[in-house]
């Protein structure tokens, strides 16, 4: 498992698309990741403010919202079925969305 896969994920919620954001190494050694949950349906709005929108370019069936403002920590044997990976202009995308939506980016 790498950062920036995809996979699907059992919430308690039911399943869903999971995109894992945890440094490489951990990702590669440590048996619990963090991860950022996707809808489970096709996006059918525009993004919010926290959110951007993943699709087929990686590994999704169509327009998918990911939440960036919500980090879990779950443990990878439980992640199933790989999906795809985050194209690298969509990974700076998340990476500001969440800045943003975790407010990192007040810091003094």
């Amino acid at each position: 498992m790498k950062q920036w896969d995809i996979y699907t994920y059992e919430f308690p919620f039911g399943k869903h698309p999971a995109v894992i954001v945890s440094h490489p190494l951990r990702a590669a050694h440590k048996p619990v990741v963090n991860i950022l949950k996707c809808a489970s349906q096709r996006a059918t709005r525009e993004a919010g403010p926290t959110e951007i929108i993943l699709d087929e370019a990686d590994g999704l069936d169509g327009p998918t919202l990911c939440a960036c403002d919500l980090l879990y920590a779950v443990e990878k044997e439980k992640l199933k079925d790989r999906r795809g990976t985050v194209t690298p202009a969509r990974r700076r995308n998340i990476v500001s969305r969440a800045i943003q939506s975790l407010g990192w980016n007040l810091l003094d």
